[in-house]
């Protein structure tokens, strides 16, 4: 398949940075969203604010597929909406026709840029052609119609491989792919494991629960948290036989290809989790990176209370609209003490029975 136009399917921080870097370089990329950004884009394109300055881009913009009527054969899609929203996005691209014959989710390959694992099993239930990207990619999502991007030289790093039989790594639609990317500010490696890396991503993002609830991990006793709350995931993992890059391997990785650099008027204020707070936007994707520990800790017999705990924060803060890093660090550390003291009393670390 020779790449043509990228569908942008949430066109936030990753998906605008994404969309904006692929249009800069001479791509075709149309843009989904949806409220006050979509009105933005539509009305002023997207600003996409880069270390070497603000860059306009003005690009359709649409709300779904209804949208562009039929799909054309060369078309790519970009999942680039939290995971919580992810159903909702499938199930609307899924069904759209394409050119020639078929559907999106019959004939269209699907990248999942995506935080966590779980956005891929959901687009497999729907998509036939489906790969995994482990997003490496450090962007805020400023205001409608803004977004920033402050890494450089390289804007992002992204591993692709291609999710589900008939065999993992990549093919010739995911290599061209890759080589749009690569000509648009990105590396983008073709792996055969790429769910190692989405692992280890998922390890790091156990802290994003703890940045959105309490601010940023600068207190020591905060960040010994954090090295408790990833012992957990580390050994849920090791119990469910799950194999990720190492610290050491994705810093190799990453060398200084992606430095962040200040942008006038983008500060950045948190990681994905925290800007969901911050907009108020009701949800949190909490429940696809600590609660994807907390359910493998279920499924191996892994007790994870440190995970449940930040979970169950992350949904009650999104839920009642607290604002982000409202929990004083001292009264997080508390209640994860308690959470964790309250498993060892149930006995041998294991999880006690329900109504015991």
């Amino acid at each position: 398949m020779t790449t043509g136009r990228y569908i942008i399917i949430g066109a936030g921080a990753v998906g605008g940075a994404i969309g904006g870097r692929l249009a800069q370089s001479g791509r075709e990329v149309v843009l989904v969203a949806r409220g006050a950004h979509l009105a933005a884009l539509r009305a002023g394109g997207l600003r996409l604010r880069v270390p070497e300055g603000e860059l306009t881009h003005r690009l359709p913009a649409v709300d779904g597929p209804d949208a562009l009527g039929e799909l054309r054969a060369d078309d790519v899609l970009v999942l680039a909406v939290k995971t919580q929203d992810a159903e909702a996005a499938l199930a609307a691209w899924g069904p759209a026709p394409v050119a020639g014959g078929g559907t999106a989710a019959e004939r269209l390959p699907l990248l999942c840029a995506q935080n966590g694992v779980e956005g891929q099993r959901l687009a497999l239930r729907r998509f036939r052609h489906v790969y995994g990207v482990c997003v490496w990619l450090p962007a805020t999502h400023v205001e409608p119609g803004v977004v920033s991007a402050a890494g450089a030289p390289l804007t992002g790093m992204l591993h692709l491989g291609r999710y589900g039989a008939p065999g993992p790594g990549g093919d010739d639609t995911l290599r061209g792919i890759a080589a749009d990317l690569e000509r648009a500010h990105f590396e983008a490696p073709v792996v055969p494991d790429v769910a190692r890396w989405q692992y280890a991503k998922l390890l790091g993002n156990l802290a994003n629960a703890i940045e959105a609830v309490s601010g940023p991990l600068k207190d020591e006793a905060v960040r010994e948290l954090y090295d408790r709350v990833r012992a957990e995931g580390e050994s849920v993992l090791a119990a469910a036989g799950i194999a990720f890059a190492s610290p050491e391997e994705q810093k190799e990785a990453r060398g200084d290809k992606i430095t962040l650099v200040p942008q006038a008027g983008a500060p950045r204020g948190g990681g994905s989790s925290w800007q969901s707070l911050a907009r108020g936007t009701g949800t949190i994707e909490a429940d696809h990176l600590n609660g994807e520990i907390v359910l493998l800790g279920r499924l191996h017999g892994v007790p994870t209370p440190l995970n449940e705990l930040l979970q169950r924060l992350a949904d009650t803060f999104a839920r009642e609209r607290r604002p982000a890093g409202s929990l004083p660090p001292a009264e997080l550390l508390r209640l994860a003490d308690e959470a964790q003291h309250a498993q060892w009393r149930n006995g041998s670390g294991k999880e006690s029975p329900i109504g015991s």
